[in-house]
């Protein structure tokens, strides 16, 4: 029997981007794809300094991440935009996985993502700063992305077309 997910959703808030990942879920069931969500919030992660990286290191948390995210071919960021940019628990957590992966390119290289976000304005800053940064990391970013705000829901027709598409890439091996 084959455990492998499909898909893994991250979000980066506990609060509308949650909501945001579960639909998310939802729609990758109605798929038949099979999900694993994470929220970042949840982990004890500090923020990475580099400076205190060794006496505060999370490990045991990074490396249950680092495997999570290895196992799971294909993954849907939802996250907020904070400041013009990508919320500090999301680069926390990339920097973490990134000082203490001993494959970190590998991790990021090849691999399909899709982009979400619900966010008070507009969330292209976001967008486009995380989309910079994840295909400087070597990942195939899905070129449609999906913005929402409170005067502008998700539609459940866009996650679903966003997941069609992604469901379709292959990681690349490289």
């Amino acid at each position: 029997m084959n455990t492998t997910k499909d898909l893994l959703i991250i979000t980066a808030s506990n609060g509308e981007n949650l909501k945001l990942a579960q639909k998310f879920v939802s729609s990758a069931e109605k798929l038949n794809a099979t999900t694993e969500l994470v929220d970042l919030t949840t982990l004890s992660l500090p923020l990475f300094n580099p400076r205190t990286q060794d006496e505060n290191s999370p490990r045991a948390i990074v490396e249950s991440l680092s495997k999570k995210m290895h196992s799971i071919p294909r993954w849907v960021i939802c996250a907020p935009e904070y400041n013009g940019s990508i919320p500090p628990v999301l680069t926390s957590a990339i920097a973490w996985l990134s000082v203490q992966e001993t494959d970190f390119r590998n991790l990021f290289n090849g691999r399909p993502i899709a982009m979400a976000s619900f966010s008070g304005g507009e969330c292209m800053e976001l967008l486009v700063s995380l989309r910079l940064q994840l295909t400087h990391l070597g990942a195939q970013v899905v070129g449609r992305q999906l913005t929402s705000n409170s005067r502008k829901p998700a539609k459940e027709d866009s996650i679903e077309d966003l997941l069609k598409r992604l469901l379709q890439m292959e990681p690349l091996n490289i």
